[in-house]
């Protein structure tokens, strides 16, 4: 039998874009995970109205610096558990922390 061969080039795997989205944190109560709401508007098809669809994505925070609030950009990634597919690129709009309001009770 006669062997193929290519012509010298090795056949690369070639890595597509990853599809990059604009969100809003809604909760970081996790460890390195934040969950992102994704909000996209769309003229509905026989109406015409725009109608706003939302979706949460949980996205890895390696340094757990986004908080509630925080406007992000995430990026698709592989698989890293059972529903976390996408990781923080970075923070676009930080939000003001407003520190927790001290409830004391006064003394009688």
């Amino acid at each position: 039998m006669a062997e193929t061969r290519t012509s010298g080039q090795a056949t690369e795997k070639v890595q597509g874009r990853r599809k990059e989205v604009v969100g809003e944190v809604v909760a970081n109560r996790m460890q390195k995970t934040i969950v992102v709401k994704v909000t996209r508007k769309r003229a509905h098809p026989f109406y015409g109205r725009v109608v706003a669809r939302n979706k949460k994505f949980y996205a890895h925070d390696e340094k757990n610096e986004a908080h509630v609030g925080d406007i992000v950009r995430i990026e698709e990634t592989r698989p890293l558990s059972k529903l976390k597919r996408w990781k923080l690129k970075d923070i676009v709009r930080k939000t003001a922390l407003v520190p927790e309001a001290v409830t004391e009770v006064p003394a009688k």
